[in-house]
């Protein structure tokens, strides 16, 4: 199944359980990576889509079990995580979050068990815990929920040279998770359900874009000089060692008329060389400024400014900056890879990620106040439109509303004995001929 193009969505009946592992736990750190601000999104979304039947659930690594976070106390904290993260202080939430995490661990009531009905449906985004394959198992055994995880790649397996080896097997461990308990799966974008594909031939598949719009204020006055941006964490497979040798040349033959590189993330790993040019190459001193994480308000003003966003990646599953920087109307110089062919729709310029020289070139023309390649994509720009979250959040609950389960939820010992109870008190009072359809009212 691609992207679903219904004209009346619809929404699940039963409650919408979002897991919030991973956001309690980098809350409470303080630091927001891109999955997790998919993550706000989604409980932002889901509070005005389905106020009544928005929940918020947690795994407990102590107890190893889901528990169902207060509701009050987990929509607070919902509601601050944005505004907090984009004005750059985390310090309230941080401790709310230590509070949410303290209380899944003693006093977060486990997750109720089927007793007939709608059956909940249980969201994952981050997919943390999804490589305890058993316990989501029997979660999803006890409660009947439906399980829809959102897939944001599969880089770990299809290009494992990328990773850690540790995060393959990690990432196997989830995959295993979706393929036995899963009832349909969310991906990001063809690239990565073509991916899906591959490993999970047999589960429904939506294709959704991700949303746009957290970014979305530019900076108040224009930059005193052109300079460009490249957001991402410090790894192998995006590409930043290409700027890094490309910016040294620049600084070389261009001097202090050479444009700034401003580098947003952190640092990630395997990244030895990238680092070491980072910290010890006079050449590109006080013409490259990293960053390392910073809040979306500090994000939107120096995408903004640039004169493009440069983003050079092997693979993307999606490529989230790039959506967010189109969204702000600026201008993007990317890799020439799936993902960002599907995501910019023309409008990006696409360069292969090996071919530095056609890099440098593309870099000094956009450079250049009067570069009327720049122009020219910014009026391709006037026709590209973002994917809103809410938008996103629709198709994934109709998506979840229409979904086949795939095996019959299990009411609960208890819930089967009232039943037989109840029955067996109406066949006293009834004829016999009715008890039949006493039951089949009953269990229907």
């Amino acid at each position: 199944m691609t992207r679903p193009e219904y004209g009346n969505p619809r929404i699940p009946e039963g409650e919408i359980w979002l897991d919030i592992s991973r956001l309690l736990y980098r809350v409470f750190r303080g630091k927001i990576t891109g999955i997790d601000r998919v993550e706000i999104a989604y409980a932002e979304e889901l509070l005005r889509a389905a106020p009544n039947q928005a929940r918020f659930v947690a795994y407990d690594y102590w107890r190893g079990s889901f528990r169902a976070m207060p509701q009050a106390r987990a929509c607070a904290l919902v509601r601050d995580i944005a505004p907090a993260w984009r004005a750059g202080d985390m310090a309230g939430v941080s401790r709310r979050s230590l509070r949410g995490l303290l209380c899944s661990i003693f006093t977060a009531p486990a997750l109720p068990r089927y007793r007939g009905g709608a059956r909940p449906t249980y969201i994952n985004v981050s997919n943390h815990p999804l490589h305890l394959v058993d316990r989501v198992g029997q979660m999803t055994a006890r409660t009947g929920a439906l399980f829809i995880p959102l897939v944001h790649d599969l880089i770990p397996l299809e290009l494992p040279e990328y990773v850690p080896p540790a995060w393959i097997e990690h990432h196997r461990s989830r995959l295993k998770t979706i393929a036995a308990h899963a009832d349909g799966i969310i991906s990001n974008s063809e690239s990565t359900t073509q991916a899906l594909r591959r490993h999970i031939p047999r589960l429904p598949v939506a294709t959704i874009p991700l949303g746009a719009g957290a970014l979305m204020a530019p900076p108040a006055a224009a930059p005193a000089s052109p300079y460009f941006v490249m957001v991402g964490t410090i790894e192998p497979r995006k590409n930043h060692l290409l700027l890094l040798h490309i910016w040294r040349r620049l600084v070389r033959e261009y001097g202090i008329a050479a444009p700034d590189l401003h580098i947003i993330g952190r640092r990630g790993w395997e990244n030895e060389q990238v680092v070491d040019i980072l910290e010890r190459c006079s050449d590109i001193a006080g013409h490259v400024h990293e960053h390392g994480m910073v809040s979306d308000g500090e994000l939107a003003g120096i995408v903004g400014g640039a004169q493009a966003l440069l983003m050079p990646s092997f693979a993307e599953g999606y490529g989230l900056p790039v959506v967010e920087a189109l969204a702000m109307g600026v201008p993007v110089i990317c890799s020439d890879i799936p993902a960002h062919r599907e995501i910019g729709k023309g409008v990006p310029e696409f360069l292969d990620p090996l071919d530095g020289a056609a890099w440098m070139r593309m870099i000094l023309d956009y450079a250049n106040p009067a570069s009327e390649i720049r122009v020219a994509q910014q009026a391709r720009l006037a026709n590209w439109r973002a994917p809103a979250w809410s938008e996103h959040i629709a198709a994934v609950l109709d998506f979840a509303a229409r979904v086949e389960p795939r095996r019959p939820a299990r009411q609960s010992i208890w819930s089967r004995t009232m039943l037989a109870t109840s029955v067996s008190s109406t066949q006293a009072m009834k004829p016999a001929s009715t008890v039949s359809a006493v039951v089949s009212q009953r269990t229907g």
